[in-house]
Parts: C-alpha cells; sequence; structure tokens
C-alpha cells in the first residue's frame, strides 16, 4: 500500500475541540486571536476567519478537565496567517493584551509563535516562507528550530497604521501537531494507508507528514511517552480534526484503503469518522465548494 499518495491538493481542518467553559473560550479566540463567530448554539461555537469557512469548533463539556500530562491528543494545532506582516499584526495585538506566548521559532520554511488556549490547547500562529525559499540539502528538506527573528517581524509594522479588526480573513488552519503513543503504527496508518508522504523525519521521536509537498499538514510525536494513553473522555482538548479531500473521487480513494486495511469507521454529518491507533480521531470530507 505504499506507493499511494493522497492527492496533492488534501488540505486539514477545522479542528474540533472541547472546552470547559465556552464564554472563557469564545472571548479568548475573538478578542485575543481575533477570529469570529459563525454560528453560535447553547453548547457550541462556530469560529472562522472570513466570516464563511468554519476553523476551529469548540464544544464545551461543563467541567472538563485540561488534558492530563503523557497522555496522547493535541500538541497543538497550528493557524497559518497570509503574511509576516499578518503575523507581526497578531503578535502585536497578544502583546497588547498582554497574553502570554510559550515558545516563538524559526522553523527555516516557516516562523512561528507558540500559545495555549485557556484549557491549555496548544496553539501555533505562523506565516509560510514562499516555497522557492525552502532550504533542501540533497534533496531533503531542511526545518529547524531557531530562535525567531522577533525585530525583524515587528518591523513589518512601520507603515502599518491599521486598527486591530481580527485576524487576516485569508487565515487557515494549516497543519495538526499530535502525541501519538507508538511512530511506527502512526506512520503505517498516516501514511501507508491514508497516503500522506513523508516529508522529515525528526530523530526517532517525531514525523512531519503532507500532501503535495507542504512541509507537513500533520505532524506525529511520542514526547507524551511510548505507549501513552489517550487522555480521559472528560478531559479538555482535541474531539477530531478534519482531513479535506478536493472532490468525491479523492475521498473516495482513501476511503478504499481504509476498507482494505480493515479499519472501522463511520459515516457522520461531519464526514466519515476513524481513529488513529492512538485514538486520536480523524474525520475524511470532502472540501467545502465555495461559490
Amino acid at each position: 500500500m505504499n506507493n499511494f499518495s493522497i492527492h496533492p491538493d488534501t488540505t486539514v481542518g477545522p479542528v474540533a475541540l472541547t472546552v470547559a467553559d465556552l464564554q472563557r473560550s469564545e472571548q479568548f479566540y475573538t478578542a485575543m486571536l481575533g477570529l469570529r463567530v459563525r454560528d453560535r448554539t447553547a453548547s457550541q461555537r462556530t469560529l472562522t476567519a472570513d466570516g464563511a469557512t468554519p476553523l476551529i469548533l469548540l464544544t464545551e463539556v461543563a467541567g472538563a478537565r485540561p488534558r492530563p500530562p503523557r497522555t496522547t491528543g493535541l500538541y497543538h494545532f497550528a493557524i497559518l496567517v497570509p503574511s509576516r506582516l499578518e503575523l507581526a499584526r497578531s503578535l502585536r495585538r497578544l502583546a497588547e493584551m498582554r497574553y502570554p506566548l510559550t515558545g516563538a521559532s524559526d522553523h527555516l520554511v516557516s516562523e512561528a509563535l507558540y500559545l495555549d488556549d485557556p484549557d491549555g490547547n496548544g496553539i501555533e500562529i505562523y506565516r509560510d516562507r514562499p516555497r522557492q525559499e525552502w532550504p533542501f540539502r540533497n534533496g531533503q528538506l531542511q526545518m529547524a528550530v531557531d530562535p525567531l527573528d522577533v525585530d525583524g517581524i515587528l518591523a513589518e509594522l512601520e507603515h502599518d497604521t491599521r486598527p486591530w479588526e481580527g485576524i487576516a480573513r485569508e487565515t487557515t488552519l494549516g497543519h495538526m501537531h499530535l502525541h501519538v503513543a507508538d511512530l511506527r503504527a502512526a506512520e503505517a496508518f498516516y501514511c501507508s494507508v491514508l497516503g500522506f508522504d513523508l516529508v522529515v523525519r525528526y530523530g526517532p521521536s517525531a514525523l512531519f507528514i503532507s500532501a503535495g509537498g507542504y512541509h507537513h499538514h500533520i505532524g506525529l510525536n511520542i514526547w507524551a511517552g511510548v505507549g501513552a494513553p489517550p487522555p480521559p473522555a472528560d478531559a479538555a482538548g482535541l474531539r477530531y480534526f478534519v482531513v479535506q479531500l478536493p472532490n468525491q473521487d479523492a475521498l473516495g480513494d482513501v476511503i478504499q484503503r481504509v476498507q482494505a486495511a480493515q479499519l472501522s469507521f463511520e459515516t457522520t454529518p461531519a464526514g466519515i469518522c476513524l481513529h488513529d491507533p492512538s485514538s486520536n480521531q480523524v474525520v475524511l470530507a470532502v472540501q467545502p465548494q465555495h461559490s
């Protein structure tokens, strides 16, 4: 099954999260990050950048506790802004609101800020460098965790006088990064079955995989420990994330491989729902068509 690659136009998102306090989470995602509420119910919020496309789906489970350490699940989800200027605008907003960052890195292919939401869900906000600037050595994409040039990013704001009106509407969900229990089993599921391509192997502890030559749509790591159990059902954190195929034929190709691997799945309103070997829930769906 290793000769199959998932359709190159495949993307990820939206991501669905469990939160303990919906009002608190809505305030964070709108006031701090600048996302916009598209739909609102008593227990759920749909958050978007452009007013139409769902990026984050929040579901309240009152009193949900933070995901215990050394369990599988969300490491972070990554919000991709369209330019270095927009990354600078997000950085300035977080500074103005005095919201703490957990990190900031230059990955050679991208520049990134890291923070946690009020439930401890990890978030990356990043911008990509143009693909022609991505470094390769002997045909292998190079990525790193170098210090971020914060001064250089903030210099982008020198001539920007626009008031903060929220995150750029072109913002998307760029990638997902997951804690898994067994890296080999995760690679077999995401690469050998679903068809993502291995891009970078980060020593024995992490993999970065993608469709269409992107640096990564999914990161997989065993940093919570080999054999880490899934979090308890009442914990905040990842409910599921969506792998979006560009059309029904591309989705059908992946479903055929899931069936050939004899993996169980369920058809839901969100799409084809299945679990990776670490119990992380993945939904396969067709990308929404915008008129």
